[in-house]
């Protein structure tokens, strides 16, 4: 995958987390991009954006918890899931955009 393609992917994503979550903050930090509610708390970064060689990574931080009825979350941690998005239009498809939007919303609300 070119640094372009990642690029269009967290670009998309960045512009849905804002849509969905419009007080989001960002914190740069372990390779990519967290987003919170509360930057001055660890436990307010309720997902990240990483790039990765082949995709772009968005993880939850609770997303061991989180509702999966498309079982479209990765992982077996005690809490982080996360998915692979490959192409930019994979965000942009209105059934996986409407899944991400109800992902994004629980882990707001999972992270109290």
């Amino acid at each position: 995958m070119s640094t372009v393609e990642q690029d269009e992917i967290m670009a998309r994503l960045d512009a849905l987390i804002r849509e969905t979550v419009p007080d989001v903050q960002t914190v740069t930090k372990y390779g990519g991009t967290l987003y919170t509610l509360r930057p001055q708390q660890k436990e307010g970064q309720f997902c990240g954006v990483f790039a990765d060689k082949a995709h772009v990574q968005l993880s939850f931080s609770a997303g061991a918890g989180l509702p999966d009825p498309d079982k479209c979350l990765q992982g077996q941690g005690k809490h982080r899931r996360h998915m692979r998005i490959a192409s930019a239009s994979e965000v942009s498809s209105e059934i996986r955009r409407e899944g991400l939007v109800k992902l994004l919303r629980a882990a707001v609300a999972a992270q109290g």
